[in-house]
């Protein structure tokens, strides 16, 4: 298996170059150069088999040749050993043909586990039998910075730097990430937005002599791995209702689009999706794309879902780029477009191809605080705000009521406690082995939206750096 770049201007790499990458040369994102396939029949043959072992098949075509496949293996479950249900991604019914699947029994409680509880190991075998060493630079708008910091916390051949927006996520979110006091993990806090954070982290990309001096990567959804072993989950729930004999649809909550994308990723492999409903909160820049035909930037507005506080939605180059006839010049041309003038109009025609597949819907506040006391009261189930917003918009966008509607719970309630709260009147308890976290002593450093001083401190802190 090889990668291209969606920008067209990068050489095609390996799944272990991809890995350790992140962004591609000419600021594009990687894709497989040609999608795997399954057959109904070997759709069918996972049914039934351990979360693990769907993980292995799903992944080794992604994978190839770059690591053999029984060190594929064992990462795959020890990645997934330490969850916290038997069924790793467990599916809850809530209405006749209505389900929950729960993305949050991994060590940091939210649904970014999936990927970079394994994510981390691959680094750390490649890094190994290269005997070298990377500066992974995240940006995080709440549980991406958690998930990366626990998958890679104590790795000798990684120094970890994650960045959130000061004061713009939740307190159990910063506790995550600020009480790892591992020497390789630092966190800094950014006086800005999410987007400002991923705009340093695309513009130290883009900084080549940086980028190599400190052999830097990444862990965010822009790095193809995560995205790879998201794929997993939907396949799961999928087959667990029935695929590949009858359509499955999805509601997703998203502000990147890189978990979205991994179901569509899964949609190109074959598995039988009738849609994937996009849930977006007063964020709403992917809903007012579906909606409008264009794609607006506008200032980011915080709300009760921060993790989806976001208003440039990075993984949505990887669709266009299949909307453009994987046409990477055209992909190109249209971004530089974008971040000029701040929007961008697609063709009635690929609106078309687009709205066949994606529909959207979104909720403010009030309506993300009635639908958590709405499930509460119908299920006595306690769901966080994020999860909300992606119940709220399944029922606006249901589909055909024979095809079951599975929306994905992207955070334990209580990591979000005030909103579950002011919803039921009920706070959610953290699981006990986090029952002391705010207690746990923190480190973060506070620094100005300004990519020098960030690079400075990442200089002054890393290991190893040429």
């Amino acid at each position: 298996m090889r990668y291209v770049s969606t920008r067209g201007g990068a050489p095609a790499l390996g799944f272990d170059e991809v890995l350790l990458s992140g962004l591609a040369r000419d600021g594009g994102l990687y894709v497989p150069e040609t999608w795997p396939k399954f057959t109904g029949a070997e759709w069918r043959d996972m049914a039934g088999r351990p979360y693990a072992e769907i993980a292995l098949r799903i992944l080794k075509p992604f994978v190839g040749e770059a690591i053999a496949e029984a060190d594929l293996a064992k990462m795959v479950a020890d990645a997934y050993a330490g969850f916290g249900h038997p069924a790793v991604a467990p599916l809850k019914q809530l209405g006749a043909n209505d389900w929950l699947l729960e993305l949050f029994h991994g060590p940091t409680l939210a649904f970014k586990d999936y990927a970079l509880q394994l994510v981390g190991r691959l680094f750390e075998h490649v890094l190994r039998q290269r005997r070298a060493h990377v500066t992974i630079v995240g940006a995080t708008s709440g549980d991406t910075g958690s998930a990366a910091i626990e998958a890679c916390r104590g790795r000798p051949s990684i120094d970890i730097f994650i960045l959130h927006p000061h004061g713009r996520v939740s307190e159990v979110q910063r506790r995550q990430m600020t009480t790892v006091a591992a020497n390789n993990v630092h966190n800094i806090a950014v006086e800005g937005t999410f987007d400002d954070c991923q705009d340093l982290l695309k513009a130290m990309f883009g900084d080549e002599t940086f980028r190599d001096r400190v052999g830097l990567s990444a862990v965010n959804s822009i790095n193809w791995a995560r995205i790879a072993a998201q794929i997993v989950y939907y396949a799961a729930a999928a087959l667990a209702l029935g695929a590949p004999r009858r359509p499955v649809a999805f509601t997703v909550p998203t502000g990147n689009f890189g978990n979205v994308f991994a179901g569509y990723a899964a949609f190109r492999m074959g598995l039988p999706i009738e849609r994937f409903v996009i849930a977006s909160n007063r964020n709403d820049i992917l809903y007012r794309l579906l909606t409008t035909g264009t794609m607006k930037m506008a200032p980011v507005e915080p709300s009760l879902s921060p993790s989806m506080d976001i208003q440039v939605s990075s993984n949505f180059e990887r669709l266009l780029f299949e909307l453009a006839g994987r046409n990477g010049k055209s992909v190109h041309a249209m971004m530089r477009r974008f971040r000029k003038r701040g929007e961008l109009t697609l063709s009635p025609a690929r609106v078309a191809r687009l709205t066949r597949l994606f529909k959207g819907a979104r909720a403010d506040d009030a309506e993300t605080l009635a639908a958590i006391r709405r499930v509460y009261e119908t299920t006595g189930e306690l769901v966080d705000p994020h999860t909300a917003v992606g119940l709220s918009a399944a029922q606006a966008e249901r589909g055909p009521p024979h095809v079951p509607m599975v929306t994905l719970a992207t955070a334990h309630p209580a990591k979000f406690p005030d909103a579950v709260r002011e919803a039921t009147g009920v706070r959610p308890a953290l699981p006990a082995r986090l029952s002391d976290l705010m207690q746990r002593p923190e480190r973060l450093t506070v620094l100005p939206n300004d990519r020098r001083r960030v690079q400075d401190f990442i200089l002054e802190h890393v290991q190893v750096a040429a």
